[in-house]
């Protein structure tokens, strides 16, 4: 007997991101807006947001984590990405939704964020 809860083999932990979509671009650099005010990186390039996904009609679904489940900012941060991604030219709506499946770990991060931290 399987877990219900657990995913099912073959599948991704991440969502894939809607990467084909005009607007796709756009909407990451919105995301490279917003930082942890703890680490000096933005939360793209930390590797929080897991998927971004951007229907046919221009609503933006991104689907983020943070560093750690007690993050001082964990109710302000999804808002403020909201704030980022909602003036971009084109989006309908933004909905930001928080998971903690996977876990954030610091390989999650971009060499650009590694770099900017001294881990590289």
């Amino acid at each position: 007997m399987t877990n219900a809860s657990e995913p099912l083999e073959g599948a991704p932990l991440i969502a894939p991101s809607s990467v084909s979509h005009p607007l796709y671009d756009a909407v990451v650099d919105a995301c490279r807006t917003v930082y942890d005010p703890e680490i000096p990186v933005n939360i793209y390039e930390l590797g929080l947001i897991y998927t971004i996904e951007i229907s046919d009609e221009n609503d933006v679904k991104i689907i983020m984590t943070l560093t750690a489940p007690g993050c001082p900012v964990a109710g302000d941060m999804p808002g403020w990405l909201i704030d980022a991604v909602s003036p971009v030219d084109g989006v309908k709506s933004v909905d930001v939704a928080l998971t903690w499946e996977p876990p954030w770990g610091m390989d999650m991060m971009s060499d650009e964020a590694r770099l900017e931290l001294g881990f590289m």
